[in-house]
């Protein structure tokens, strides 16, 4: 791993920090373009919702376990000042069997 790799891991941080969880672990399948995000190990999701973006959020008890995003790739061409509103918020399972 060169500089430019390590600058572009440390560009992260700020925005990493922010994140509500204490445990991020990640795991980029290429050859299908999922990126997985957990943040619980082990997580055993009893529940899940798709998106109209292609992103699986995992539940687990309610609350977020981890999001898979299915064509990662194309989220590249966000800037990083692009905010994401479609992600549901943690909900209790009956809340969401409502739906």
């Amino acid at each position: 791993m060169g500089a430019q790799e390590i600058k572009s891991i440390l560009n992260l941080v700020p925005e990493l920090l922010k994140v509500p969880f204490p445990r991020i672990l990640t795991y980029y399948d290429e050859e299908a373009d999922v990126l997985y995000i957990n943040f619980k190990k082990p997580s055993h999701a009893d529940d899940s919702e798709l998106t109209d973006d292609d992103i699986i959020i995992r539940y687990e008890k309610g609350k977020i376990v981890g999001i898979t995003i299915l064509n990662a790739s194309r989220w590249k061409k966000f800037s990083k000042n692009t905010i994401y509103q479609g992600i549901g918020k943690e909900r209790k399972a009956s809340e969401r069997s409502k739906e």
